[in-house]
């Protein structure tokens, strides 16, 4: 197991908490005897498996995860991927992971995934939550271990511009719309739950509305009715000086996008000025 010992900053979360997946259809009934436990609505008496890891392979100026650099500083807790799989119990429905990003580690992360579904005779979701900043052997592996097992695959698109990306995150955006832009044309073969998502962070003065219209673009000549979710910023790290996102530049961007996707919607409404 090669990528067993990969992931040497990863710390293990397990969140008691409802799951619940995305429908869009009829078929709802006879998916969900596959994917969930549950015939409608949230899962009672399951729980997520929510995969923190301390690495990231972008450097945000604005990092909301920002504390995992700590974990890189002392690097642990360490986690093998078959202690992290033995996490996995009869009450898990459900492996999300996060950060930080996942794309430094998905040798671990896949490892992982592979151990707890072989393990499993039940159901078991995989869920990404990511820049999308992986290689293009790791992120076939990821979609695979997502769509057979009805979960979703998020990217986090922080820009349009190459050089305002370069500038906010420390890297090109390139791989990221390259690896989104295939992921579009694979969930082609799983029609529910939702597969691939997208989310941008709504950063005042740098993701203003003709970003998100650029982005909103981009994913519509892909799928349309692709889910695009836009974030409202909180200061934080190297921007904790820079004001919160406002309702007003929120409502322009929601309004940019909703021209171009079918599926929009403004996450994080607490925190809007």
């Amino acid at each position: 197991m090669g990528g067993a010992r990969a992931a040497l900053c990863s710390v293990i979360m397990i969140l008691c908490r409802q799951t619940a997946l995305q429908w869009t259809s009829a078929q709802e009934v006879k998916v969900r005897e596959k994917f969930s436990h549950s015939k409608k609505g949230p899962e009672y008496g399951y729980k997520n498996l929510a995969v923190f890891y301390g690495a990231c392979s972008f450097d945000c100026l604005f990092c909301q995860n920002w504390h995992y650099r700590e974990l890189i500083g002392r690097l642990e807790p360490a986690m093998s991927a078959r202690r992290h799989a033995d996490l996995v119990d009869e009450s898990t429905s459900c492996i999300c992971y996060f950060g930080g990003d996942p794309s430094p580690q998905m040798p671990h992360a896949i490892a992982a995934s592979k151990i707890a579904i072989e393990r499993n005779e039940g159901i078991l979701r995989v869920c990404w939550e990511s820049n999308g900043n992986m290689s293009f052997g790791s992120l076939t592996q990821a979609a695979e271990l997502s769509m057979e097992s009805g979960g979703t695959i998020k990217f986090d698109i922080k820009a349009w511009d190459e050089n305002l990306h370069i500038a906010l995150c420390g890297i090109t955006n390139k791989r990221t719309l390259k690896n989104f832009e295939w992921l579009a044309n694979y969930e082609k073969s799983r029609s529910e739950p939702v597969f691939l998502v997208a989310s941008t962070l709504l950063v005042p003065g740098y993701v203003d509305s003709h970003e998100v219209e650029s982005i909103a673009r981009f994913i519509s000549d892909l799928d349309s009715e692709i889910p695009y979710n836009l974030l409202a910023f909180h200061p934080q790290f190297c921007m904790n000086d820079m004001p919160a996102t406002t309702l007003r530049d929120a409502q322009e961007c929601l309004k940019q996008a909703k021209s171009h996707l079918a599926n929009v919607r403004i996450g994080n409404l607490h925190l809007l000025m």
